[in-house]
């Protein structure tokens, strides 16, 4: 039987650079419970260290947890990679680490990479530089992680920077998109109308969560169980399961 379930499937941790302190595993799951949301992926820059400290922080709750990454590829677009287990993500994280460049993060400039336990509490940190492109291409990419079983879906197509339309310009035919992620900020329609390309794909928004503040509550998905099987048969409108966008509910 099927039932809704709000979901924001673009969620980083004090792994990204680029997000805030207060990205550890116990506040977001609070926060994420707080919003109603239910289903979340973690998804951090080229990197996967947090997610099973998000999982063990999220037990016991209704939050359901699924390992991701936001993969930064060879042409600069920035790409979910969504698994149901950690051994689907590690096994993508394998194949990303062979395709970073060997470079240190400098905490000065791109900012620190904490990898937490579930308490939130400071493990280590990563010293590779994860705010870079990994030498793999967009069509690679969602090949290699299709095949792990996963789900890859190009992120905040109507932004200016790091975004497939930014970048290549279009929407290439030779890759298999299932969907496309818009921004928290801007609606459907306000996305096709300054985008025509987007019309024809299935949207999904999200907050690209940085902040506790920015998370999104509008993707609605109408599946059986929170896996990348049934979300994939709600992104194709197959078994009666199906993905909107509901309109924001303002505060």
């Amino acid at each position: 039987m099927c039932s809704d379930i709000i979901a924001d499937l673009h969620v980083h941790t004090v792994l990204s650079p680029c997000a805030a302190a207060e990205m550890i595993p116990p506040l977001i799951v609070d926060e994420a419970l707080d919003r109603g949301i239910s289903l979340i992926a973690i998804t951090d820059h080229n990197a996967s260290s947090n997610v099973e400290a998000v999982q063990r922080a999220a037990v016991g709750t209704p939050l359901r947890v699924l390992p991701g990454m936001e993969l930064q590829t060879s042409e600069d677009v920035h790409l979910l990679c969504l698994f149901d287990t950690l051994d689907q993500v590690r096994a993508w994280q394998a194949t990303v680490d062979a395709c970073l460049p060997a470079v240190e993060n400098t905490i000065e400039v791109f900012g620190e990479q904490f990898i937490v336990d579930h308490t939130g509490e400071f493990i280590m940190r990563e010293r590779r530089l994860l705010a870079t492109a990994a030498a793999i291409t967009l069509k690679q990419a969602v090949l290699a992680v299709t095949r792990l079983g996963g789900l890859a879906i190009p992120a905040h197509v109507d932004r200016l920077a790091t975004s497939l339309l930014a970048n290549l310009g279009f929407v290439p035919l030779d890759v298999e998109i299932e969907a496309l992620e818009i921004s928290r900020t801007i609606t459907p329609e306000a996305a096709c109308a300054r985008f025509p390309e987007l019309r024809g794909y299935l949207l999904i928004q999200s907050g690209d969560v940085h902040h506790l503040d920015t998370f999104c509550a509008t993707t609605v998905l109408r599946v059986a169980a929170p896996s990348i099987r049934e979300i994939r048969l709600g992104l194709r409108g197959q078994a009666g399961r199906s993905v909107t966008i509901r309109a924001a509910i303002q505060a």
